[in-house]
């Protein structure tokens, strides 16, 4: 059973960084493209950014182009969001998600199986 529990939220001012982990355990973390997704009170999830099991390809949504990155380490089966000049905008609980794939370079904003519960990350102005 593949599960995924993320950390790192919490409360910051706008300007500020955090960096959320993501933790998974069970299946083959190696050969998962990663994602994030966010959603804000009153939204929608959105896609955040997605990173390729080699680590050789990233996307990101334009809200968040040259804010934040994402990384991950196949020997300690985690995945990390970096987020940087945060704004009140960015205010969501952060989930990420897994996806299987036979495929090392493909990343995915969306068709993701397994999921976290999530993170709360809040932005004060």
């Amino acid at each position: 059973q593949v599960q995924l529990a993320e950390s790192g939220g919490g409360l910051v001012q706008a300007g500020g960084s955090l960096r959320l982990s993501c933790a998974v355990s069970g299946g083959t973390f190696s050969r998962f493209a990663m994602g994030w997704f966010r959603q804000a009170p009153g939204k929608a999830r959105e896609f955040v950014t997605s990173i390729s099991w080699s680590s050789g390809n990233r996307i990101y949504a334009d809200s968040v182009k040259g804010r934040f990155t994402i990384d991950r380490d196949n020997a300690k089966n985690t995945v990390f969001l970096h987020l940087n000049s945060l704004d009140p905008e960015d205010t969501a609980v952060y989930y990420c998600a897994a996806k299987p794939t036979v495929y090392p370079e493909m990343t995915y904003s969306d068709g993701y199986q397994y999921w976290g519960q999530g993170t709360q990350v809040t932005v004060s102005s």
